[in-house]
């Protein structure tokens, strides 16, 4: 028998300061059994740091096809795709030939450095990608079945909070 996703609900308050963007959105999300909980955190920052009414949890690591997050348009035009981690050459083609944007976002320091240095140069090609670095350390200590969290963002570091703990997490921008 197969080990089954843990349903996780989420209710996040954002106030992104550099977007001027602020609202309030309730989630219900799967965890993967293979998902450890820091993935499972960055996938909620990702989801944070790109807030808005169209950007929606796609089924990630259960279809090759579809990134974590994606935003469509009304037509069904994907706007801007999502990944995390270090995706092969060929995803990253096939993802930027279909959405108007594209956004990755590394997040495990020495994988990240090194899958960076080597896909440079191949990758500036691209111009709808962007390649961002999240450090998250500790973010783990937020994670639970029922989550309530705090999110501010200003000049590239989110606040996020819940009603024990805070944790600092910067993203940089790497492309």
């Amino acid at each position: 028998m197969a080990i089954s996703s843990t349903i996780n609900k989420v209710s996040l308050n954002i106030a992104n300061m550099d977007r001027n963007y602020y609202q309030i959105h309730d989630l219900t999300l799967a965890q993967h059994p293979s998902e450890n909980d820091f993935r499972f955190m960055v996938r909620i920052v990702a989801f944070i740091i790109n807030a808005s009414e169209n950007l929606n949890f796609t089924k990630g690591l259960c279809d090759s096809d579809e990134p974590e997050l994606w935003q469509k348009s009304l037509t069904d035009e994907i706007e801007l795709w999502v990944d995390l981690g270090q995706p092969d050459e060929k995803r990253i083609r096939k993802a930027c030939g279909r959405a108007k944007q594209m956004i990755i976002y590394t997040y495990n320091d020495r994988k990240a450095k090194v899958w960076w240095t080597q896909q440079r140069d191949k990758l500036e090609r691209f111009k709808n990608l962007n390649v961002c670095h999240i450090n998250a350390q500790g973010i783990e200590v937020l994670i639970k079945r029922t989550m309530t969290l705090q999110c501010t963002i200003q000049d590239n570091e989110l606040y996020l909070s819940d009603d024990i703990n805070n944790v600092i997490i910067t993203f940089e921008l790497l492309s």
